[in-house]
């Protein structure tokens, strides 16, 4: 049934579709004892069910608590890990991302102005991006990835619809916060301007700059490398950088930040699919 209502869900879009998912089935009763097993499965995040759990009982939260903009978050970006982590196939990394979309829209909807604004009818999330303030800032960042990553995958019409939402919040993260998730700023603007049709503003030398400066404040996090690799050295035909970067990935510790080990294990995952496909990216 679960399989199901994901498809529907993607075929609907994110925008079209009111109610997440995520179902809860943890119990409720006891919510200071579902806020402890949400966090402790959270933890373990790397292991697919455990992400499983842990989204169960923060769903249960945000069912209980409406306006508790931890669980949101954490649903945001559960769901867009568990996408961009664990799953493989093109369907489910579609329909996970839906459902953080819907999250998202949960979690920026804490901020009153935001969703005052978006209220009367007259304004989309790209004008009203203008509102958000640091508290957004998690918010803004995940939102903004799983609706970059969902357009993507998606298709050159879905991306082109939303390029104006993910340009105008990942400007506005800019301005309110440049470190972010291991400098997440610049690491986005350079897969943005690597993975974007040519026609709409593709740009390698803009992409490689940002990706040289994200790697430059967190050279430890194994994602840049991955994206660097993904996005500039096949757009480039850059086949020496891509073999380096992606080795580089793999021979690391993928403990050197704890906070995302998760993260960074995925991160190994994909190098490795990478070059296991690397004919795929080049013409030799």
């Amino acid at each position: 049934m679960r399989s199901l209502l994901l498809l529907a869900l993607v075929a609907c879009g994110p925008k079209t579709v009111t109610t997440p998912v995520a179902t809860p089935s943890a119990p409720v009763g006891d919510i200071a004892t579902v806020k402890t097993e949400a966090e402790a499965l959270w933890n373990e995040r790397g292991d697919k069910a455990k992400l499983e759990q842990s989204l169960e009982r923060y769903a249960a939260i945000a069912a209980a608590e409406p306006n508790n903009k931890d669980a949101l978050y954490h649903l945001l970006r559960g769901w867009y890990f568990k996408g961009d982590g664990h799953e493989t196939e093109k369907e489910a990394k579609l329909a996970a991302w839906a459902v953080a979309i819907q999250w998202g829209d949960k979690c920026l909807a804490q901020n009153p102005q935001y969703a005052e604004l978006l209220a009367k009818g007259d304004e989309d999330p790209a004008s009203a991006s203008r509102v958000f303030t640091k508290d957004d800032v998690p918010c803004v960042y995940w939102y903004a990835s799983a609706l970059g990553k969902w357009g993507k995958l998606s298709g050159i019409t879905i991306t082109l619809k939303h390029l104006p939402t993910v340009k105008a919040f990942m400007t506005k993260l800019g301005e309110l916060d440049l470190t972010y998730y291991y400098a997440g700023h610049d690491r986005y603007w350079g897969a943005y301007y690597a993975a974007i049709p040519s026609f709409a503003g593709q740009d390698l030398v803009k992409s490689k700059e940002y990706f040289d400066k994200a790697i430059a404040a967190q050279p430890n996090f194994l994602g840049t490398r991955v994206l660097l690799a993904e996005n500039w050295a096949t757009k480039t035909q850059n086949k020496e950088v891509f073999q380096k970067e992606l080795n580089w990935v793999l021979e690391q510790d993928a403990g050197v930040i704890p906070e995302v080990r998760p993260e960074a294990e995925a991160a190994q995952r994909a190098a490795k699919a990478l070059l296991a496909d690397m004919d795929s990216f080049f013409a030799n």
